[in-house]
């Protein structure tokens, strides 16, 4: 079966504040019908957070109640040395979300959309922790292979008849340009590289960044869709982005920002996207691709909204793709639109 995005889909980054499983699959299911992203549910338990999920069954790693990492080097080590694999297994302590999303979307034959936290945020983590920095980035890469082959295998059982699009979600990215950052540059494009070579069975894969990254390496890593928050696309390198759009790759638009009170103002938030995009153009972006290969986002993660704070941006995300979806049909690309 073929599954194919379209102009102006609106989807979300995952967390949400709900401590009610069945309620956030519910909610993500309603509001963005065509592409619901599998919810994160860290307000529910700690271990649900995108450390704490991505890290559980690294030998010589203990996730700890309140979802941060103790690490033995030596067990770690000596684990990597006699070829102990990571337990990549979903688990319901840590996935209530993601298993409730699945049951709930039991029968369906579209897309939907899951995330893992990425190799260069679980790497980080783990050199925090305690684990020597070439070993931590190796067994971060190891990690997210285990999972990603579970999570594929785990919706082809629920979900038989969906298509999967795959992000990973890498926050760290915005640091890589450091000086003090661990690994060089094309390190960082293999290791994304790799995992994103972990969900080959899927429509389609994404990397979501909410913070400026170099984007240029983020595309030489090969996801399908970029994900940025509107509000830093200053940082995105535009003849890269029209070269990548010109690829068949498609961005996934931060539109409603997360960082601040929600807003009820759609078109503020429209002219805002719409200004970046007249912008970009202005710059040598391909116009007619900005807008057919858009889909619509909050800029991040929902969990330190309220459920009904949350609930406003999963439906201004929706109607912000309505209007993405309009433009694309044909519209003028004007400011006032």
């Amino acid at each position: 079966m073929t599954f194919a995005l379209s102009a102006g889909i609106a989807t979300s980054i995952g967390s949400l504040p709900h401590t009610d499983a069945d309620e956030a699959a519910a909610l993500v299911l309603a509001r963005h019908p065509e592409l619901p992203a599998a919810p994160q549910l860290p307000n529910r338990t700690r271990r649900e957070g995108m450390i704490a999920q991505a890290a559980h069954g690294i030998p010589g790693v203990d996730v700890l109640d309140d979802g941060t990492l103790r690490a033995d080097s030596d067990r770690v080590q000596s684990a990597m040395a006699d070829g102990v694999p990571v337990d990549g297994s979903i688990r319901p302590e840590e996935a209530a979300g993601l298993l409730a999303f699945l049951e709930q979307a039991r029968g369906r034959s579209a897309l939907i959309k899951v995330q893992l936290t990425g190799p260069v945020t679980l790497g980080l983590a783990l050199a925090r922790a305690g684990v020597p920095c070439r070993v931590a980035f190796t067994l971060a890469g190891e990690a997210v292979h285990a999972r990603s082959r579970a999570l594929l295998d785990e919706v082809a059982r629920r979900v038989p008849g969906s298509g999967v699009v795959a992000f990973l979600d890498e926050p760290s990215l915005s640091v890589i340009e450091h000086p003090g950052f661990p690994l060089a540059p094309y390190a960082v494009v293999d290791l994304l590289a790799s995992a994103l070579s972990g969900f080959r069975s899927a429509a389609a894969t994404g990397v979501h960044c909410c913070g400026p990254s170099d984007w240029r390496a983020v595309i030489d890593a090969g996801p399908d869709i970029l994900s940025f928050p509107v509000a830093l696309a200053g940082s995105v390198h535009t003849a890269a982005l029209g070269s990548f759009l010109e690829r068949g790759g498609w961005v996934a638009w931060g539109a409603v920002p997360t960082d601040a009170p929600v807003s009820d103002d759609a078109g503020f938030l429209w002219r805002r996207l719409v200004a970046v995009w007249c912008d970009m153009v202005r710059a040598g972006c391909p116009s007619t691709l900005l807008r057919e290969r858009a889909l619509v986002t909050p800029a991040c993660g929902l969990a330190g909204h309220g459920p009904t704070q949350a609930d406003r941006v999963l439906s201004l995300t929706a109607e912000l793709g309505n209007r993405a979806r309009e433009q694309a049909s044909g519209r003028r690309l004007t400011i006032g639109a």
